[in-house]
């Protein structure tokens, strides 16, 4: 992840000491998933004065983090107006899950990395918490831990290139499912139903991961995330006759 060059020390949560790539991190991260648990849906503003005196900072790493979100698409510059979260839409962002599925198959293949017991465990708490979803299931809990599920499972192949471009992918497109779903009226059954899948998703690869075959892995998540880009085509479709069945 990139830092920022130069800056002294600040004082981050806690009163942390940190150094300036860890305020730049801290930052990232905390904005990042905003825009992608909707926290700053599609057409907010954000203020790099409003940001600085929230996060105890200058303006200069707020500038380089928002400048950061805006290349990878999840933030654009309007002249006149500033800088505000971008709008997404499941058909521009067709090629990009058409990449991701071809991606995912090469966890288990390039430099695999086989888990170790801290990292079995870490599986294995991730499948606990989807059985606690699935009976009390909450939207944006599933949207976060979908995402550490992701960052695990990238953690799983030693290519840090395949690591980078799954990662600038995959937040590209995570907010979709929490947009669509949300405009439809059996949101409550679709969530549900999608906290269902993803368990069984989990289930699945976590059972691979304990037999160590770190290809099924690749093969299993390739499967899912097709299937996922297809209910969520028919979902964004539904009930729009301009845009047919």
């Amino acid at each position: 992840m990139a830092s920022e060059a130069g800056g002294k020390s600040t004082r981050g949560p806690a009163g942390r000491q940190e150094d300036s790539r860890q305020r730049f991190d801290r930052i990232y991260g905390a904005l990042r998933m905003r825009i992608c648990l909707l926290d700053y849906p599609p057409g907010m503003r954000l203020r790099e004065e409003d940001l600085a005196e929230e996060f105890e900072t200058s303006r200069t790493p707020i500038r380089r983090v928002l400048a950061r979100l805006e290349d990878e698409g999840l933030l654009r510059s309007v002249h006149g107006v500033g800088t505000i979260v971008t709008d997404i839409d499941i058909d521009e962002l067709k090629q990009v899950y058409q990449l991701r599925v071809e991606l995912a198959e090469l966890i288990g293949k390039l430099c695999p990395l086989p888990p170790d017991a801290e990292k079995l465990a870490a599986f294995r708490s991730i499948l606990a918490r989807c059985d606690k979803l699935v009976a009390q299931p909450d939207a944006k809990e599933f949207a976060r831990i979908n995402m550490e599920f992701f960052h695990l499972l990238s953690s799983l192949s030693g290519n840090e290139p395949l690591r980078d471009i799954s990662e600038r992918l995959y937040y590209q497109t995570t907010r979709i499912w929490l947009k669509t779903a949300s405009r439809l009226s059996q949101y409550k059954e679709m969530l549900h139903e999608e906290i269902v899948i993803f368990h069984r998703e989990v289930a699945d690869i976590v059972a691979a991961v304990e037999l160590g075959d770190l290809e099924s892995v690749g093969h299993i998540r390739r499967s899912h995330i097709a299937m996922s880009f297809a209910r969520l085509l028919a979902q964004a479709h539904s009930g729009d006759p301009s845009r047919g069945s």
